[in-house]
């Protein structure tokens, strides 16, 4: 046995009364054995593995149990790691030499101010007798290693430099350069593409494989546990409620918690109307929002709710120093065009970095583009969105609002949940205080919140609750179009099933138009309608949800959907063939998609309101073929 956790209980001192938040914990791991860590946020997990760490805060302590540690290379030693000072010589040994973790932030885990060798480096310095040379060496092969495409230029880049899939990387190579026998994985790729997703879990099991390393997968994503796990441990509110092996726990779920994260995965084999069923369900109030919501008359909804046409975007980038600096462009949004029907949910899918997000901010008029045409349907009132200006533009605000993506830094901390709500009904000036009061009440109520939380302030509440705050008040002005950018992508997946739901029920109630962004293939099979995938700033393929998912024509678009990890045992992830970066790269693709910049392309109609980007002289029907 290389871990074993017997009866761990830990407590959180607060104003001197202990809380507890692990109760009675006992599992092990074997050597080259994977065992995933199940539950939602706050039952526990990051704690425990903090406590084996021995990096807990300071006002946590092991009040029970043991952590025993056998270390290989110590001719089979046991260490009980719960009774070590957690700054002791023996606790700093094991802690990133013997025993290492990846944590689930990679941009606030690295240091902004020291260059990504130095950050690897020191743990090598650390814990091995090298040389400064010898370590860079190490250094750059495990940059290598970990699939970086220019390892020397890496050593002296900065955090702030790298995607989040990279600054991922980085942080496992400083988890992997002393070749632990454990590693701790804590939530690795929450929040990443899916295709980046993929590729670290790829690197994770070939490092695992080749180093003989045990694994600690800390996640809610079932998907992941189902690809990647031997052993599962399923933990709430501090205590195990069921553990087994991988095939045991997804074919014979006893435990009704298990029961319910399963339901509340989004899946693709969901029947037409099928719900999620979250572990705790939210009941929808609309009351007097709803009613005061006037229908579209049949002839406004004739037109398009929202037309996009030729919309481009490019910013100036600089490189080298003061003296000699370039300047080059990079073009965010090329030519993309759409239309979005009323009362329908429009997919955006797309890897960061495809401009998903800045063709949402040119339509929301807060980033300005270079060429193209934005058309609002105001009820049968065509508004050209790029002339507006001054109060017109102020007026025009309230038909669209946008939910963010990060419910922690959308809300401020200063202010109350009242006062978040309210702003916008100050700003626009709509109502009077008794009117703007009756207001945030129902909007709470709307989105399944007491309204005698309205005094609190958000660091009150938990993830998903500040995500329906955030969305009470992109409704406080009643539009007719929600933007919604990865309104989900940081929730758990209990927490995700509530708000999915909830903005299902909305705009069934409220006759609401959604733009949905997201990299979740998943969550966008269950709430669009119609989807438009985009690379490289260009949308690559246009369908609605049944075709695009069932017939994909584009390669990226198929590179997508092969990277999806199922939580089903019978459809495992083919880790094969992934590829690093082939899928995004426009050079790589198959002809007649290959971009070139010589051959001319063009949106082909495969019927069906089924599009693809390719070759202007190739067959449409052969492609469909």
């Amino acid at each position: 046995m290389l871990l074993s956790i017997e009866n761990l209980a830990v407590d959180f001192r607060l104003h001197g009364n202990p809380v507890p938040a692990v109760r009675d914990v006992s599992f092990s791991v074997c050597p080259g054995e994977t065992v995933a860590l199940v539950g939602e946020s706050g039952s526990g997990k990051s704690v425990t593995a903090q406590a084996v760490m021995g990096i807990l805060p300071r006002a946590a302590e092991i009040t029970a149990g043991q952590i025993l540690y056998t270390d290989p290379s110590e001719h089979g030693k046991t260490v009980d790691i719960a009774a070590l000072e957690p700054e002791s010589e023996s606790m700093r040994q094991i802690r990133g030499s013997s025993i290492s973790i990846i944590f689930q932030e990679p941009m606030t885990s690295l240091s902004p101010v020291h260059t990504i060798g130095d950050q690897i480096s020191e743990a090598l310095f650390l814990h091995r007798d090298a040389s400064f040379k010898e370590g860079i060496k190490l250094t750059e092969e495990m940059l290598r290693h970990v699939g970086f495409p220019d390892p020397v230029r890496a050593l002296r880049m900065y955090p702030f430099e790298l995607s989040g899939g990279l600054r991922q990387r980085a942080m496992i190579a400083m988890a992997m350069i002393c070749h632990p026998t454990l590693l701790i994985a804590d939530e690795p790729t929450t929040a990443l593409d899916v295709t980046i997703q993929a590729r670290i879990l790829k690197l994770i099991r070939e490092l695992q494989n080749e180093l003989g390393m045990a694994l600690l997968l800390i996640t809610h994503d079932l998907g992941v546990v189902a690809n990647m796990a031997d052993e599962v441990v399923v933990m709430y509110h501090g205590k195990i409620v069921e553990s087994g092996p991988l095939k045991t726990l997804f074919n014979q779920p006893e435990h009704p918690y298990l029961k319910a994260l399963m339901n509340a995965v989004p899946r693709f084999d969901m029947a037409e109307g099928e719900r999620l069923v979250p572990v705790r369900e939210i009941e929808l109030v609309t009351g007097t929002i709803g009613l005061d919501k006037k229908p579209w008359s049949k002839e406004s909804r004739q037109l398009p709710h929202l037309r996009v046409e030729d919309l481009s975007k490019s910013y100036s980038l600089r490189s080298g120093n003061w003296l000699s600096a370039k300047s080059s462009q990079m073009l965010a949004v090329d030519n993309v065009s759409f239309e979005v029907q009323q009362g329908e949910c429009f997919g955006l899918v797309g890897e960061s970095g495809c401009g998903k997000t800045t063709l949402s901010k040119i339509i929301m008029r807060a980033v300005k583009p270079d060429t193209g045409k934005i058309e609002y349907n105001n009820r049968g009132q065509l508004i050209d969105v790029r002339a507006l200006n001054g109060e017109e533009l102020m007026a025009f605000r309230q038909k669209m609002q946008f939910i963010f993506q990060d419910p922690f830094s959308a809300l401020s901390p200063r202010m109350t949940i009242f006062d978040i709500l309210r702003e916008p009904l100050i700003v626009h000036k709509t109502g009077d205080q008794q009117v703007q009061r009756e207001t945030t009440t129902e909007l709470m109520r709307m989105v399944g919140l007491d309204p005698r939380f309205l005094n609190r302030y958000p660091h009150s509440f938990s993830g998903g609750q500040r995500q329906r705050i955030g969305i009470a008040r992109a409704l406080a002005l009643r539009p007719d179009l929600l933007i919604c950018d990865e309104p989900v992508s940081a929730l758990d997946v209990s927490i995700q099933a509530q708000v999915l739901n909830l903005l299902k029920d909305l705009q069934q109630e409220l006759g609401l138009t959604y733009i949905f962004i997201s990299h979740n293939l998943a969550v966008i099979n269950y709430i669009a309608d119609r989807i438009a995938v985009m690379c490289c700033g260009r949308i690559v393929e246009m369908a609605p949800r049944e075709i695009l998912f069932a017939n994909p024509i584009h390669p990226y678009t198929r590179a997508l959907l092969s990277a999806v990890p199922h939580p089903e045992l019978n459809q495992p992830l083919d880790f094969d063939a992934i590829t690093d970066g082939a899928a995004s790269e426009p050079s790589l693709w198959s002809a007649p998609f290959t971009i070139d910049g010589n051959t001319p392309m063009a949106f082909l109609s495969l019927g069906d309101g089924h599009f693809v980007r390719a070759a202007a002289n190739c067959n449409a029907s052969d492609l469909a073929a």
